[in-house]
């Protein structure tokens, strides 16, 4: 993980059929990743204001979550961020 840098978990919830951002790597339906160097409540309004969900949560991770049966792709995202 680059410095200065934080791992989200980030849960939507809208009519939102599909994510469009880089920024949030998907997990399940309204489940994501993030990696930023803004602060939590700075990726949160960021989030809502591009997105505008009925529900949204999003919850700093001390460390790499453990998963299984997520979107293809998320653990090498996971696995290649780890490795920088």
């Amino acid at each position: 993980m680059a410095v200065g840098t934080m791992l989200y978990l980030v849960y939507l919830d809208g009519d939102l059929d599909t994510i469009a951002d880089p920024s949030l790597v998907p997990l399940a339906p309204g489940l994501y990743l993030a990696e930023s160097t803004q602060p939590r409540s700075r990726l949160y309004h960021a989030i809502k204001r591009r997105h505008a969900p009925r529900r949204l949560l999003v919850a700093p991770l001390a460390d790499d979550p453990k998963f299984k049966g997520m979107q293809p792709g998320a653990l090498s995202w996971l696995r290649a961020r780890r490795a920088r």
